[in-house]
């Protein structure tokens, strides 16, 4: 979602509400110049942001024995 900087002045309470909810971009001028989110870590979208960057080969039980090593 965006908003401009004065409408997040004049209701920063709604904002950072939704920002628990959905990342919010704050504009200045029309341009994004900052992003509200929350603080609280999504871990499964953390996770399935990794999977194209994993190989098909990849194997997790392997990894976690080199890890422990």
């Amino acid at each position: 979602m965006l908003v401009s900087l004065s409408e997040l002045k004049t209701n920063p309470g709604k904002y950072v509400a939704m920002a628990s909810r959905q990342d919010i971009y704050i504009t200045k001028n029309g341009k994004r110049v900052a992003k509200l989110t929350s603080a609280k870590q999504d871990k499964v979208a953390s996770a399935k942001a990794l999977f194209g960057i994993l190989t098909g080969d990849a194997d997790l039980d392997n990894a976690r024995e080199q890890r422990l090593k």
